[in-house]
């Protein structure tokens, strides 16, 4: 305990007020109360009476000290860290306790074995002792984790921020090439490109390596495909199907642009006549559905090109939302379909 950092607002306790959470500690309890009862074989024969007894009371200690620490975890996670451990034992220890007195009253109501005068027999302090070591070590344990998630937190930002740095550039180099083919042909147009792609810089470091609105990422892309219609014209045809909130709905910075400028360049470009872009959001069983699609010119078996920013997307998707995540590439005769999928948060 004396290891915990004294730092307040903690919030390693666990959340106990689930019906999961409370099926866990019944499961723990009845293992502990197998556990005394076997270790009692060593003086005297197994007894499923004993171990009845000794179910129903460490049950009752159990749930009865969990609600407790469901109801108090508010005021408990602004302590430090060692208060709040240290007040979780004692609150564990005196219910234990109390239940171990009113053990005995029950006992001594259906037994002449025990006298009133001696109600506080000598496993009363025992249990006590036991009840603050378990949960001294459990307190313990779940701190731990709590250091062991918090640390996992900034690897997986550093990550992230690390990924973002990587797209970054291949965007921007991509970006300055459309501003070069613009400036001999019309400088004007150039100059509108530079100011569009300063304001999309701008917005996309803002929030470097976090999560944004749907709306805002849809944004970036509107400012980029305003870039690519200056180069391509008519060509360049776009549709959108939003059909989700885009405002609460939270992505990672910069994932569709980069799914966006491959769709352009590896599908409408090589077209004479160009072609359609496609992009979609809806919400299906709980998760966000994106897809980006394009034609795909004929004879191109694979859609060549950097592969770079879509495995990007994928570990950056994998880092926030875990396995649920989805990212497929769906190349069929006549288009080139990408879809993600993750959790709505």
């Amino acid at each position: 305990m004396a290891a915990m950092d004294d730092q307040p607002n903690t919030s390693f306790l666990p959340d106990l007020c689930h019906t999961r959470a409370v099926l866990v500690v019944v499961v723990v309890a009845e293992l502990m109360a197998l556990v005394v009862t076997l270790v009692a074989t060593y003086y005297d024969a197994f007894s499923m009476e004993r171990l009845a007894i000794t179910s129903l009371f460490v049950q009752w200690v159990g749930l009865t000290s969990a609600a407790l620490v469901c109801q108090l975890r508010p005021r408990l996670n602004r302590l430090p860290a060692a208060w709040a451990a240290l007040a979780v034992v004692l609150l564990v220890v005196i219910d234990t306790l109390i239940f171990s007195v009113l053990a005995r009253l029950v006992m001594a109501w259906v037994s002449d074995s025990i006298q009133p005068t001696t109600l506080w027999g000598a496993e009363i302090p025992v249990n006590g002792l036991i009840a603050a070591i378990i949960a001294g070590l459990v307190m313990r344990y779940f701190y731990v984790q709590e250091q062991l998630r918090q640390k996992g937190q900034a690897e997986l930002q550093s990550r992230i921020q690390a990924l973002q740095s990587r797209i970054r550039p291949h965007f921007l180099f991509n970006s300055m090439n459309i501003i070069a083919s613009l400036i001999a042909v019309d400088p004007d147009a150039a100059e509108q490109v530079v100011e569009d792609l300063s304001v999309l810089f701008r917005a996309s470091l803002k929030n470097t390596g976090s999560e944004a609105s749907l709306e805002e990422e849809l944004e970036l892309c509107r400012r980029y495909i305003h870039i690519e219609q200056l180069r391509m014209g008519e060509r360049l045809q776009v549709e959108w199907d939003i059909q989700v909130d885009a405002k609460s709905a939270m992505i990672p910075l910069l994932t569709l642009q980069p799914l966006l400028e491959n769709a352009i360049y590896h599908g409408i470009q090589p077209l004479a006549a160009g072609g359609m872009v496609t992009i979609r959001a809806l919400k299906q069983d709980g998760c966000l559905v994106l897809s980006v699609s394009n034609p795909k010119p004929e004879g191109d078996g694979h859609h060549k090109g950097n592969r770079m920013a879509l495995e990007n997307i994928r570990h950056r998707l994998e880092a926030l939302y875990g396995d649920e995540v989805a990212v497929e590439s769906r190349p069929q005769q006549k288009e080139y379909e990408i879809e993600i999928r993750y959790p709505l948060q």
